[in-house]
């Protein structure tokens, strides 16, 4: 699923090209009559003002006062060219080509709906996003306060979206691994020190992901059709079973909150005092 650092690159790839553009027409292609894909037709005879990121989303300020917001979901892909199968919206511009946008999602989780500005009562995930981990608003102090009453793990608080927005499975493996910290430690146990140790490793796992484009596994693209080249630096995502790059542990993978999730049973080791058994958590 496309994370913060995929989401930006694309972001940063549409922004100089939809900025001021006005949308000719816009609607439903193949897919059916629908939540995910609603509201299009609102888009219409109004301009781009602009193409942000928030979390992973992507907010499209129209000049009539809308937004147009789109979620690639797990397969989701922005071109402007249209693909030969699974697209499912076409945005017809104005101007000099190319001229159209289209958005292929394959298995339906993406999203891409007119709304009005800042109005998100129909994106409840989007409504209740937590600080945006590259600005002033995200802190050690910020992180620990938000986990620190709950005794879910970690990884899983980490991706609910509301400690910090943007994050998914591979950037939480990457940024626990890094700051040493076990995906099931529950977020009451997690201490400022440790707090401080993930918000660092946090903001330099998305920092070079983005220079590096993003990830890819298997579906995601750039707008332009490249592919993300962070997965050559992974450390510890998709590694289990060979040797740890700090310690030379084997890596271990388990399962928390039904995702995958890898770590380094040295590194990463669990508190004694009262370490968890379990090596899964639903």
């Amino acid at each position: 699923m496309p994370e913060l650092p995929e989401v930006e690159t694309v972001r940063r790839e549409l922004a100089p090209w939809l900025t001021g553009r006005r949308i000719l027409s816009a609607g439903r292609v193949a897919a059916p009559v629908g939540p995910k894909y609603a509201r299009l037709e609102r888009a219409v005879g109004q301009r781009i003002v602009a193409v942000l990121r928030r979390g992973k989303f992507l907010i499209l300020p129209l000049s009539g006062g809308d937004e147009l917001v789109i979620h690639l979901g797990m397969t989701g892909v922005l071109s402007p060219e249209p693909p030969p199968d699974h697209e499912r919206v076409r945005l017809v511009l104005d101007g000099d080509e190319p001229r159209t946008l289209s958005f292929r999602d394959p298995r339906r989780f993406g999203r891409c709906v007119v709304v009005p500005r800042g109005d998100y009562r129909t994106l409840p995930t989007l409504a209740a996003l937590g600080p945006e981990p590259l600005d002033s608003s995200f802190t050690p102090a910020a992180l620990l306060a938000s986990v620190v009453r709950s005794r879910a793990p970690l990884k899983q608080l980490l991706l609910s979206q509301r400690p910090v927005a943007g994050l998914g499975n591979i950037y939480v493996d990457e940024a626990l691994w890094r700051a040493r910290v076990h995906p099931l430690l529950p977020g009451r146990r997690l201490s400022l020190e440790a707090a401080a140790r993930v918000h660092r490793a946090t903001v330099e796992v998305l920092t070079a992901a983005i220079a590096a484009r993003g990830t890819t596994l298997r579906d995601y693209r750039t707008v332009n059709g490249d592919v993300g080249a962070f997965g050559q630096r992974l450390d510890v995502y998709g590694h289990d079973g060979e040797p740890c790059r700090r310690c030379r542990r084997t890596l271990e993978r388990i399962v928390v909150g039904a995702r995958g999730t890898h770590f380094c049973p040295r590194c990463q080791r669990m508190p004694r005092s009262r370490a968890r058994h379990s090596s899964e958590v639903s």
